[in-house]
């Protein structure tokens, strides 16, 4: 039995439509609907026009007013008077007599403190082992079955090629309607692109060649080189490490390593293995041996003599002496001293920002009324402008006296179809039965079999009303 079917469905023209009733919230209708709530009460107002846009065109504004060549650098800047800055000369080096003292505060002011080793915080190590045997099942090797799947067979049908055994020969419209025809050139106007040389003779003064003036440069200043002078002190090779350096012998470090403790066991061991109860040997083949072939010594001797062993000439030359001190590692019971002379010497202080040293202003600012004439204004002659002549041909249209031909493929191969006239348009449609009207507005239609179309011809309701 064929599902019913909504009037909205039976059409095919696209023009007929249910007349649709106030939304339920609470009914469930058998088609969803499209129309909500918000469509239904929302008034129309037809007389209101859009917004209308304040967005300005892009239309190029000409300015009319006049332009004066007056800029705010020329208004606001006033010119000075410069000086030249003065050479200053550099002064000779003396260098400082007396002596260096070489004390510093943290020798001073720092304050000694005797320090112990650090006591290690760390657990001792505890071992948690088991001497029975883990024998367990996993729980997806024990939920799991293995099923016999048969293979599917392929559904795909074979379409094999069978080329045409007639010769393709229709030609295209392009082909029958186009006419090959001689082309005629225009000929061109454009003017040749050369250079036009100048009979006036090449004027190479600048403004930099009229006013440099050179002047004579000072001579520099030259540091003489200070002669080497030793000095007749011995040099004195003691340095705070050998000075503070105390040789006291300490205790060797203890091992943190644990102790190698042997697990034994009296039960007899097993040898079998998961590995070996579930392999499975498998009878192999040997690899394929490769003769090698046999080898053939040269003909003739050969010369074992190189250049490097005919021009090498032996030296008698005595080993190397190491330098490297002999270890004498001695063994003391004494606690080790961790004091340094980076720990006893250096105390934190407070640094406080220096403040940025601002340099004054030597140059004066200038004063004055600023000159700005340039030697663009000074030498440019304007000269009358002449527009260059177009030679650009007319674009004419020439006439064709030839026949137009207006035959299309559409013209040629369209053929009329009847028209078929929309089911949806009748009082009732032909071939459905009137079932029921949802809450929404929805006519439901059930389309009749082919048997009992003509016994329930007489039974349709002739009061259906359609909307269109």
């Amino acid at each position: 039995m064929a599902p019913p079917r909504c009037l909205c469905a039976i059409c095919t023209c696209g023009r007929h439509r249910c007349p649709h009733k106030p939304t339920r919230i609470y009914d469930n209708g058998q088609q969803p609907c499209l129309t909500t709530e918000y469509v239904e009460k929302y008034p129309k107002y037809s007389n209101i026009s859009p917004a209308r846009s304040l967005k300005p065109k892009q239309e190029y504004q000409v300015h009319r007013g006049k332009m004066e060549g007056i800029t705010t650098f020329k208004s606001d800047y006033l010119p000075y008077d410069t000086m030249r800055r003065p050479f200053r000369v550099q002064e000779e080096y003396k260098p400082k007599t007396g002596e260096r003292e070489l004390g510093t505060t943290y020798q001073k002011d720092y304050n000694a403190h005797k320090i112990q080793p650090v006591t290690l915080v760390r657990p001792l190590e505890r071992k948690h082992t088991m001497g029975g045997k883990l024998d367990t099942i996993p729980t997806y090797q024990d939920d799991y079955r293995s099923w016999e799947v048969q293979r599917r067979e392929p559904s795909k049908v074979d379409h094999i090629y069978h080329p045409p055994t007639e010769k393709f020969g229709n030609s295209t419209t392009f082909q029958d309607d186009f006419a090959p025809r001689e082309l005629n050139p225009r000929q061109s106007y454009k003017p040749p692109c050369v250079a036009k040389l100048s009979d006036v003779p090449f004027d190479s003064t600048t403004s930099h060649r009229t006013s440099y003036i050179a002047h004579q440069l000072a001579p520099k200043f030259v540091k003489s080189k200070e002669e080497y002078r030793p000095n007749n002190q011995p040099f004195e090779d003691l340095t705070t490490h050998r000075n503070d350096f105390k040789g006291l012998a300490g205790p060797l470090a203890k091992s943190c390593k644990p102790e190698n403790a042997k697990v034994i066991s009296n039960a007899h061991f097993n040898g079998v293995t998961e590995f070996q109860d579930r392999f499975q040997p498998w009878l192999v083949s040997l690899p394929e041996v490769r003769k090698t072939k046999e080898y053939i010594p040269p003909l003739g001797s050969m010369d074992f003599n190189s250049t490097s062993h005919l021009d090498y000439v032996k030296h008698e030359i005595s080993p190397a002496v190491p330098i490297r001190p002999i270890s004498n590692t001695r063994i003391t019971n004494a606690p080790f001293q961790g004091n340094t002379t980076m720990k006893e010497d250096f105390k934190a202080w407070d640094i406080c920002q220096q403040e940025i040293i601002k340099k004054q202003q030597e140059i004066p600012k200038p004063t004055g009324k600023f000159y700005d004439l340039t030697t663009f204004k000074s030498h440019y002659i304007p000269h009358q402008i002449i527009p260059v002549q177009s030679f650009k041909p007319v674009h004419v249209i020439l006439p064709n006296l030839a026949h137009f031909q207006d035959e299309t493929m559409y013209r040629t191969e369209y053929t009329l179809k009847k028209q078929e006239i929309c089911p949806a348009n009748y009082p009732s449609p032909p071939g459905y039965v009137y079932i029921n009207t949802d809450s929404h507005g929805h006519k439901f239609f059930r389309q009749l079999t082919p048997e009992f179309s003509e016994l329930n011809s007489n039974q349709i309701p002739k009061e259906v009303a359609v909307v269109s």
